[in-house]
Formats: structure tokens, sequence, C-alpha cells
């Protein structure tokens, strides 16, 4: 799977105005990737109509709910440790309902019922209609289980509530599933076949998100570059369209178009792409518009043809240069981040240094790194020996975290003495006094608040910079506003 969201943050307890004859209390969090705090959103919106209010306070839930994820071990581990935390309250409140969505729950299903004993509804990505049902039958003391993976499901028809929205920033989810088969990966088993959703909804919802004062979306989807909308909605079953479906077929780099047509004030993000599925005409597209940002997270996951191979990524070392290349040709200003894995089964020192000349040739913004995580299920699970050992796995990924490191400095320092455009998102950690937003590269910039205001596009001046962070000094708003 290809992440937008580090699975080890910190979850977010997620919450939303109120409705006045609503009388029950939802306690939702979400860990993992960006469609997971999406489905979130959409889940509050389903259990609003069935009278829950969201609230902060666990101790005042009469349902609590977590969203998860699958995708590493530590990850699993952390939710079991909220888990934990909610049982702890449950004991004081025994009329508090307990229950597990997402990938954690389609990967487990029943074991969370016949074996844990901790929770009482399971979940799974495609089930969340159902929900109001599930509830039923809990509160009526039988365990409650839905973990059915759909062919069609995409909640197109469902408008997702904002939670803890900073009223700048929204998600939109343009695809669910994924049909990359990578050996390490368990989402094709905990989110199923891939499968796009109606242009027509996407560009509805970002109109709205327009009116409602959004100022920047970001599409997503497990593999946005395989998005194809013909009036069916899975990919698959392009092949057997007829000519006429094959001539109105929507692929991304058109839905790109369309969405920036629609909203050329919006921003426009999107994640993830697999290298493998990222045509020509996307980067094109992204070229031809200046609201769709300049940033691709392009994840390689290994520089070595053999470990390549070895985790059914169907591109090479040398295909993806030439993407870079022709990202770097036709969007010279372009942020590239990646995910990479070290340790993966039988990598040699050799594969290793592999990984760190291609990241030498790519120079990335920033990345997700990560030592090989052995997951139930999959093909290198079941087919290949984790035998790389522990402290080489550790000693190759503070490497790679190193260079990484040194590239991201590299990268920051070409700003200073730029003028960079931000949208200001939220206040600064470090300083109250300070705004803090990205530029179209995707990096963090900060600088003083003087009378700017959240949702602001500023032009800012860079004086200084970190490794990962872009210091300056407002010279004006910039003409997107």
């Amino acid at each position: 799977m290809e992440k937008t969201i580090d699975e080890n943050k910190q979850g977010n307890s997620l919450v939303l105005e109120p409705k006045a004859n609503n009388d029950r209390k939802l306690f939702i969090e979400s860990y993992g990737c960006a469609m997971n705090f999406s489905d979130s959103e959409i889940v509050a919106s389903i259990l609003s109509k069935e009278g829950f209010n969201t609230t902060q306070n666990l101790e005042e839930a009469d349902l609590v709910l977590v969203n998860t994820c699958s995708i590493r071990e530590k990850a699993e581990q952390t939710v079991r440790k909220r888990l934990e935390k909610y049982n702890a309250v449950k004991r004081i409140n025994p009329g508090m309902k307990v229950g597990v969505l997402g990938c954690m729950a389609e990967r487990l299903k029943s074991k969370f019922l016949e074996e844990e004993k901790i929770v009482d509804l399971v979940v799974g990505p495609d089930a969340y209609k159902d929900l109001p049902n599930l509830i039923n039958e809990v509160e009526e003391g039988r365990d409650a289980i839905n973990v059915i993976l759909s062919k069609e499901e995409t909640y197109g028809d469902i408008s997702p509530v904002r939670l803890q929205s900073n009223g700048v920033s929204a998600f939109v989810s343009i695809t669910r599933g994924c049909d990359n088969m990578c050996t390490f990966c368990v989402v094709p088993f905990t989110r199923g076949r891939e499968r796009s959703r109606d242009p027509q909804s996407i560009v509805e919802e970002v109109n709205d998100l327009a009116a409602k004062g959004y100022k920047e979306i970001t599409l997503l989807g497990q593999n946005v570059d395989s998005y194809l909308w013909y009036g069916g909605g899975l990919k698959k079953d392009f092949k057997n369209a007829t000519e006429i479906q094959k001539a109105t077929a929507t692929n991304f780099a058109a839905l790109l178009r369309l969405v920036a047509e629609a909203q050329p004030k919006m921003r426009i993000r999107f994640s993830t792409s697999n290298p493998q599925d990222m045509t020509l005409d996307v980067i094109e597209a992204m070229a031809a518009y200046r609201n769709i940002c300049n940033y691709i997270h392009l994840p390689v996951q290994s520089g070595s043809d053999r470990i390549l191979k070895k985790m059914n990524r169907l591109h090479t070392r040398e295909e993806y240069f030439r993407l870079i290349d022709n990202i770097k040709e036709r969007i010279p200003n372009c942020g590239i981040s990646h995910d990479l894995i070290a340790g993966f089964p039988t990598e040699t020192e050799e594969d290793h240094q592999d990984t760190l000349s291609l990241m030498e040739y790519v120079k990335y913004d920033f990345g997700y790194m990560f030592t090989y995580s052995e997951r139930p299920g999959t093909t290198a699970e079941r087919k290949l020996e984790d035998d790389v050992p522990e402290e080489v796995k550790k000693r190759r990924l503070q490497e790679i975290v190193d260079l990484q490191q040194k590239h991201s400095r590299y990268n920051t320092k070409q700003a200073i003495g730029t003028v960079v455009e931000v949208l200001i998102e939220k206040e600064s950690k470090k300083s109250d006094a300070h705004w803090s937003g990205r530029n179209e590269r995707n990096t963090v910039t900060v600088f003083p608040k003087e009378n700017y205001m959240i949702g602001d596009f500023v032009n800012v001046k860079i004086t200084d910079c970190t490794s990962a962070t872009l210091i300056g000094e407002p010279v004006g708003y910039s003409d997107n506003n």
C-alpha cells in the first residue's frame, strides 16, 4: 500500500458540530493513512443521521470506534493499546460499546469477537453503511460483524462531514481498494478490489467544498493513477467495454483537468501514485494547470531491480529513473517524496547500495522510511523468509534516513532567496506569533502572522530553513486569493 500519512501517527479523536436532536455520543479515532481519516468522516456522516453527535471526551461516549491500520505490526500494536484504554473506561461505563473499523478489522475479522473479547462490533472498510444495523445488533445483546468486501462500493453518495477541520484543506476520495499485489502489502486483502468513483460526484464534492470556503483538496486513493471511470467503476471491467465506452472513459489525467477547471482558485493535490501507472498525460496535466500543485508522492520501496521483482513492483529501476526525468523536465520545480523499505527478505548490501544510489539520483524532498515488517497473509510472509537480521535492518534504515535528511536540507536551501506562495493552515507549533502553511512543493513554511489569516494565500520570501521547514517573511497576498 502507498501511504499519505505515517501509520505511526498518533490517532486523532474527531468531532463535528452537534445536531440539536441527536442524543447519543460517538468518539471516533483514526490511525494510519489519509484514506482512514477520510473514511472516518464518512462514518461520522452516516451515524449523524442515526442520532450520534461526535465528542472528544472518551468517558462520555455511548459508542467508541477506532479506524485501524494493518500496514505494519507497530500500527496494530498501537490500536491494541487504545482498545485496552477503551475497555478500562468501559468497565466504569458498561453501557459503552466499542467497535473496530478498517483494515485491522478486515484482517482479523471474527477473531476480535471470538478471541480478543475486547470489542462489540467489527466493521470492514466496505461495510460502513451497515453500521446502523450492526449497532442495533449490539444493543440487542449480540456481537456484530460485517467484513464483506465490495466490488462496487465507493461511498460516492455519502457527503462526508469534515471532522475537526481547519476549514482550509480537505480529502476527497476518488478510488478504493488496490489491484497491485505487492508481496509485502496487506491492502488488497483488507480493502479489496480497485474501483473508481463517478467523476461527476467528485466534482460536485469539490464544488461544495469550495462553496464552504475550502482552499485546497487532496484527491485520495491507494493508487490514484489507475483511476478509470467509464460508467461502471471497476478498472478491470474496462477490458470488456465497448469502443464508445473506451472513447468516453475518464482516466486520472482527465479527472485532474475536470477538477482543476471546475475550481481554478482551489489548490489540488493527490496521493498516492504508483510508478508503473503514472503516465505522461498526468504529468502534462500538472504542468498545464497552475492550481495543480507541483508535488508527487511516488513510492519506490527499493532501488534494486532484484528486490523490486521480489516485491512484485511492476517497474524497474531504469523505468523509475525515466519517470523522474520526465517529471523534472516538464515540471522543473516539482517536489517528490517516497516510501522506502529497508531489509526486505534476501536484501544484500549491494541491494541496499542500489537504494542509496537511487536516492542520490532523485534527491527526494522527504519520505516515509521503514524497516520491513512481515504481515500475515501476504505473499512475502508465505513464500519468503524474513532473513535480514534486525540490527542490519536498523543500520540500513538509519543510512537511508541520514541520506534523506541531507537531501531534504539540500532542497530547502535551494528556496532561500526565492518567493513562494503559501496557504496558511494553522498557527506554528513553535511560536504563536507565526503562521504555518505549505508551499506548492508540500514544504512546510512558517512566517510572522502580521495581519494575515488562516486560509489566505501569501507570498513569502524565504530567508532561512531547516531540513524540513522553510522560514521567511511575508511580502503580500498572492493573486490566488
